[in-house]
């Protein structure tokens, strides 16, 4: 990174937020480390199936990038919005919260999850990032034989 790089935590998950607006897997990847700590709060038997790939554990910073890439993939471009409610900052780490929502391109059902995003922050690079958010809104949005039940 640049001498311009984010030095406290806040200005490093504000560029990190910043980023992934913008949507660019790659832009967004270089604010990971290149090893780290990525999970998400689902369960396991759910992690990686096939209408939800980008849901499993990560540890690198090509697996960030593949995440972001994996997420909009997935999902109707145009049809996102995040809503960043709050962010806590402690030391290194910082927690994020806000609602996340989006269109499942798979069975074009809309849907919101509240999230809790755990960051932690070493030398301007995310080390930590770990997901709470509701899967369930999200499993039902890319049910298959839900939305062909209701459609």
């Amino acid at each position: 990174m640049s001498s311009a790089a984010p030095t406290t935590t806040r200005t490093a998950v504000e560029e990190l937020l910043r980023r992934i607006g913008e949507g660019d897997p790659a832009r967004i990847a270089e604010m990971y480390a290149e090893q780290g700590d990525w999970k998400l709060d689902w369960p396991e038997s759910e992690h990686g199936r096939s209408a939800t790939p980008w849901i499993r554990h990560r540890s690198t910073r090509a697996d960030a990038a593949d995440h972001y890439r994996e997420l909009a993939e997935h999902h109707v471009p145009g049809q996102a919005a995040t809503e960043i409610e709050r962010i806590l900052i402690d030391g290194n780490d910082a927690v994020v919260l806000g609602e996340i929502r989006q269109t499942a391109r798979s069975t074009g059902r809309a849907y919101r999850a509240r999230f809790a995003l755990h960051l932690t922050i070493e030398n301007g690079l995310v080390t930590r990032h770990h997901v709470y958010e509701d899967s369930l809104a999200v499993a039902q949005a890319f049910d298959a034989k839900g939305a062909s039940e209701e459609g």
